[in-house]
């Protein structure tokens, strides 16, 4: 059985799961228990009463506290708990996705929010995270974690900081909660066809780690780093994007041959660099 709403109508769900007191931070899923989200719509809202649906099409907007979620359409499913309330437990966004938090913002072409383990995937073409000074874009899909306060960005991932780009496969950036209750971006993991590039430099790794705070990155597997015509290669670096320091190692796992019985372990890489001298 279906029933039809016009005009701009407000609805009402309360929560299937018991939820946590998170603030200005994107938390649809976890916000305050007594507080419900409430659709919105301009066209209308379907109601599918056999299906447990709700679907609501022209601004769609779901909103909880400071946290909101907008598309096209918006697909809302629920559960009837045993005293007959409707707990909403998934949203589904279809069309020019934008979700917000007072600190962050995400967009794409769709998303699937699953609100009983607070999990939103956002998918399309471009999707990207803002969060403070920071942005986080894919080509295939990032998804955010509530609970784990974590995004994790696929395909072509980028990450802009303060002038400096962090490029990768995947993208891993962890937040956490500040002394005023915002959320700010803490490091990010980057794997698989890493680099950096900064104003003065570019740096190639297989993986690494960059923490926002320090402005440090720590980088392994096949280093090389291009600055000024200049090279360096290695096997791991640190480097401190802030001072413009790099300190390039070699694998401590990789043992050079004592005797000639050894021949089976492999020797280890000495670090490279390529400098280019100044011409008169």
């Amino acid at each position: 059985m279906s029933v039809y709403f016009f005009s701009r109508i407000v609805i009402l769900f309360s929560l299937i799961t018991p939820t946590l007191v998170w603030a200005q931070s994107l938390n649809l899923a976890t916000g305050k228990n007594d507080q419900p989200i409430e659709i919105t719509a301009d066209n209308g809202i379907e109601w599918q009463h056999d299906n447990q649906l709700m679907i609501a099409s022209g601004k769609a907007k779901a909103t909880r506290g400071k946290a909101s979620i907008e598309a096209d359409t918006l697909r809302a499913f629920y559960k009837k708990d045993k005293n007959g309330a409707s707990n909403l437990s998934r949203l589904d966004a279809i069309g020019r996705v934008i979700v917000t938090s007072p600190t962050q913002k995400l967009t794409g072409e769709m998303g699937i929010y699953d609100l009983t383990k607070g999990v939103l995937v956002m998918t399309g073409k471009k999707v990207s995270l803002i969060s403070g000074k920071n942005t986080i874009t894919a080509n295939e899909q990032l998804e955010y974690y509530e609970k784990k306060e974590m995004a994790v960005a696929r395909k072509d991932a980028r990450a802009n900081h303060d002038g400096k780009l962090l490029r990768a496969n995947t993208l891993v950036a962890l937040f956490f909660k500040d002394k005023n209750g915002k959320s700010q971006l803490s490091r990010i993991q980057a794997f698989e066809n890493v680099r950096i590039v900064t104003n003065t430099e570019s740096i190639w790794a297989d993986k690494g780690i960059y923490d926002v705070n320090s402005g440090i990155a720590t980088l392994d597997g096949n280093i090389r780093i291009t600055r000024d015509g200049n090279q360096l290669n290695g096997d791991s670096a640190i480097i401190n994007l802030t001072t413009g320091v790099s300190k390039l190692l070699t694998d401590p796992r990789v043992r050079s041959p004592t005797n000639s019985k050894n021949r089976n372990l492999r020797k280890k890489k000495r670090v490279r660099g390529y400098l280019r001298p100044k011409r008169k």
